[in-house]
C-alpha cells in the first residue's frame, strides 16, 4: 500500500484477509522483515467484494482496492451532497444540518397511490427570536422539501455511512482518510474543496477509462461553489410553464409568489426579493428564445402567425441586451418592452410575442409576461410545425393501444395538431417577407 507518498504494509488488510489479529500481523511482519519486502515489491490490496459498476459495458474496476476505498467513500459522499443541493434547492447550511431519518419512506394512500418523499429540515436565514436576535440553531422548516428519487437515493447512501440519528454530513464519520475526531457537520469550505477534488478525480478517471469526452470542463466563472447549485436549479424551474408557482412551493416562497412585486435580496422568506430574481430568470429565458428565433430564421426557417412581424423585430433587437440581464432592474426594463418579448412553449408548439392588450390569456394589469402559454400572440416556425406533426404521430401510435373511446380522443387531438402544422405551412413566410 502507499501512504503519504511512501510504501508500507497494511496491517488491517492483512489481518482481515488472514483472520489474524492486528497484533499477530505486526509480530510476524517485524519478525520476518516484511516492511522492507513490501517496499521492494509493492502491490494492491484487493477486497473480496463484487464489482457491479459498468462504464461502456465493462467493469469500471478489476477489483476494489482497500487503500482506495476511503477516497472513494469521500467522493461518494460529495456526489451525494451535490445531488441533494442541486435537486432540492437547499442552502448549504440547511443540507449540512440534515440528519439520518430526515426523509422517511411515505406510507401509501388507501387507494394504492404513492406519495412523494418529503425532507424535514431546519433553516437558518432570517431566523430571529422575539428580541430580534439571530437564532444560530435555526428552526424547523414549515414547508418540507419535496425529494425526487435521486435525492432519496443520495440520502440513503449517506445514512449507510453515518449512525442512525447522526448528521448526514458528520465531520467525525466523513473524515475517513485522516480519521480526526471533529464534531458537528462538515464546514462549507470543506465541502467546496471536496467538490473540486471530486471534479479532479472525475477528470482523471475519464482519462484513465479512455473517455476524454466525459471530463468536466473548466468553469469560466471559477470553482463550483455550493451556493451556485441553488441558483442553477431556480434557473431551470423558472423557465418552465407554471415555474413561478413550482419554484415558490419548493423554495418556501408562497407568500412572496402571491404578493405584490418588489425587489431586494435573493431567496428571502419575506415579501421582498423573489420577484426580482424571477424577473432575471424570465428575461434570460425570453432572451434565449429570441436568439434561437433569430438563428432559426437566419438559417432559412419560415415563420407564421399574427405576431410574426413583432417577433422578428423582437428577435433582431436582442443583441443590445446580451450580457446585460443579470440584475432585476435590467430584467424589468427588458420585460417592459410590450409586444417584443418572446416566450417559448414547446409543449404548445408556439412562441408567444407577448403584448398585454391583445393577449387572450387574461393577464393581470401591468403584466409583463403571459400567465399561461395558450396565448393569442402566437408565432410558429417550421420547427414548431414539425414538432407538432411528430407529436400527432405519437398520439396515433398511442391510440392503437388503448380502448376505443380514449383512442378516438387521441386521434382527434392528433388531427388538431396536424391542422395546426398545415396552417403554418400555408401561411409561413421568410423573415424578410414577414417584416416587409
Amino acid at each position: 500500500m502507499s501512504r503519504l507518498h511512501s510504501v508500507t504494509l497494511s496491517h488491517h488488510y492483512v489481518a482481515a484477509v488472514t483472520g489474524c489479529s492486528r497484533t499477530q500481523v505486526q509480530t510476524i511482519v517485524a519478525r520476518h522483515g516484511l516492511y522492507g519486502l513490501a517496499a521492494q515489491r509493492p502491490g494492491p490490496s484487493p477486497m473480496q467484494v463484487p464489482v457491479t459498476g459498468r462504464i461502456e459495458g465493462r467493469p469500471w474496476r478489476e477489483f476494489m482496492d482497500y487503500e482506495e476505498t476511503p477516497i472513494l467513500v469521500r467522493h461518494l459522499a460529495t456526489a451525494a451532497a451535490i445531488v441533494i443541493l442541486y435537486s432540492t434547492g437547499m442552502r448549504s447550511q440547511e443540507a449540512r444540518s440534515l440528519r439520518s431519518g430526515c426523509c422517511p419512506d411515505p406510507q401509501p394512500n388507501p387507494d394504492g397511490s404513492k406519495l412523494r418523499h418529503l425532507i424535514r429540515s431546519h433553516h437558518y436565514k432570517n431566523v430571529r427570536d422575539s428580541d430580534g436576535h439571530h437564532v444560530s440553531a435555526g428552526e424547523k422548516r414549515a414547508v418540507p422539501w419535496v425529494a425526487i428519487t435521486p435525492v432519496v437515493n443520495a440520502i440513503r447512501v449517506l445514512e449507510r455511512i453515518v449512525p442512525k440519528g447522526e448528521l448526514l454530513f458528520s465531520s467525525t464519520h466523513h473524515d475517513i482518510v485522516s480519521q480526526r475526531r471533529h464534531h458537528g457537520a462538515l464546514k462549507r469550505g470543506t465541502l467546496d474543496r471536496r467538490v473540486e477534488n471530486l471534479v479532479s478525480w472525475i477528470n482523471q478517471e475519464a482519462t484513465a477509462q479512455g473517455l476524454p469526452g466525459q471530463r468536466v470542463p473548466e468553469d469560466p466563472h471559477g470553482n463550483l461553489g455550493l451556493s451556485r447549485l441553488r441558483r442553477t436549479l431556480a434557473w431551470h424551474i423558472a423557465r418552465q410553464p407554471g415555474g413561478l408557482v413550482a419554484l415558490a412551493i419548493q423554495y418556501g416562497h408562497m407568500r412572496t409568489a402571491l404578493d405584490a412585486r418588489t425587489s431586494s435580496g435573493y431567496g428571502s422568506r419575506e415579501r421582498r426579493g423573489f420577484h426580482g430574481e424571477l424577473d432575471v430568470e424570465t428575461a434570460l429565458a425570453a432572451a434565449t428564445t429570441a436568439a434561437r428565433l433569430r438563428d432559426a430564421t437566419a438559417a432559412g426557417e419560415k415563420i407564421s402567425g399574427p405576431a410574426a412581424r413583432r417577433a422578428i423585430v423582437g428577435a433582431a433587437s436582442i443583441s443590445s441586451f446580451e450580457g446585460d440581464l443579470t440584475t432585476p432592474k435590467a430584467a424589468a426594463k427588458f420585460l417592459a418592452r410590450d409586444g417584443l418579448v418572446l416566450f417559448d412553449n414547446p409543449d404548445s408548439f408556439l412562441i408567444c410575442a407577448f403584448k398585454w392588450d391583445t393577449a387572450l390569456c387574461d393577464p393581470d394589469p401591468g403584466a409583463t409576461a403571459p400567465n399561461q402559454f395558450a396565448c393569442g400572440n402566437a408565432v410558429r416556425t417550421d420547427s414548431h410545425a414539425q414538432a407538432a406533426r411528430e407529436h400527432a404521430d405519437r398520439l396515433d401510435a398511442k391510440a392503437a393501444l388503448v380502448p376505443q373511446p380514449l383512442g378516438d380522443r387521441f386521434r382527434r387531438t392528433a388531427g388538431r395538431f396536424r391542422a395546426l402544422a398545415d396552417a403554418h405551412d400555408s401561411a409561413a413566410q421568410s423573415a424578410e417577407e414577414a417584416i416587409a
